[in-house]
């Protein structure tokens, strides 16, 4: 059996069962994949229009609870009677849940008046804040994940690229410091030039944008916030991106190696190689 995690607390109880919170993507399967391996018992929380069929469907009636986005309350209630000791977030909600398609009980519409600021961060610590309440620890979700950090150096590639050394700290520069004024995680550059930075509407639509513009080696990256909840809305790359970069004509990817997460790498290092993506962990 593979060791559990460098992300997990010191104290951690594998033989305690673990409520998965399951947004959109592969994430939430490879994490529910990586739990199955080290045996650790798992329970799902899903959302709807969020949580994928299949993932849905791979977990017996009495093992899952779906929920929408705003039923906090019910979240609560499902993760107690589960009898569940941790908490681990893993796949995205979809951002414009926050205006339109939440249903939020009397709970929910508590904690977001509460709220100064209203962001993945602020209020999913909010709901980590009520499930420690409940007696349920919410997990940093790269745990169980080690294998899967993008690593120092390429990735995919033939170890070299046409991004000079300035160009590549300046994209890097970008990203840090739109994460750092919690814009995005993520921009496009092309030979110095700032094409696009991620926003509100996420890395696919900005990838979208950088490609229409036709320009020369583009550049895309992608990093972390300085203070990162890792709890919480951990950046991610993975075969869905690459199909992306390709579409938009975007061959060249830097990454925050050990904290951006390379989902099914190997799955997705394949496919970046057959489309001649370079991946570099910086």
């Amino acid at each position: 059996m593979p060791t559990l995690s460098k992300f997990i607390p010191p104290d951690f109880d594998p033989e305690a069962t673990v409520a998965l919170l399951a947004g959109k993507g592969v994430y939430p399967e490879a994490m529910s994949y990586e739990l199955d391996r080290r045996n650790i018992k798992h329970v799902l929380i899903a959302f709807e229009d969020e949580t994928s069929k299949e993932l849905w469907e791979n977990f017996p009636s009495d093992k899952r609870q779906m929920l929408n986005v705003g039923q906090l309350g019910k979240l609560l209630k499902s993760v107690s009677a589960f009898e569940a000791k941790y908490a681990i977030m893993a796949g995205q909600i979809t951002p414009k849940k926050l205006f339109r398609g939440m249903k939020p009980d009397l709970k929910a519409i508590m904690i977001l008046a509460s709220l100064k600021k209203k962001n993945a961060e602020t209020i999913f610590g909010a709901v980590a804040s009520e499930l420690g309440g409940v007696g349920v620890q919410m997990l940093d979700a790269r745990s169980f994940m080690d294998s899967s950090l993008a690593p120092l150096g390429f990735f995919t590639g033939d170890r070299s690229w046409k991004i000079s050394d300035s160009d590549l700290e300046h994209a890097m520069s970008i990203a840090r410091e739109c994460a750092r004024l919690d814009i995005g995680q993520g921009c496009v550059t092309s030979r110095g030039t700032v094409l696009a930075v991620e926003a509100y509407e996420g890395t696919d639509a900005m990838l979208e944008r950088a490609g229409s513009f036709g320009a020369n080696d583009c550049l895309f990256a992608k990093t972390v916030k300085p203070a990162q909840d890792y709890r919480f809305d951990v950046p991610v790359i993975g075969e869905r991106t690459i199909r992306k970069l390709d579409g938009a004509n975007i061959r060249n990817v830097a990454v925050e190696a050990g904290k951006v997460i390379i989902l099914e790498p190997e799955k997705t290092r394949k496919l970046a190689q057959d489309l001649g993506i370079k991946i570099f962990g910086i």
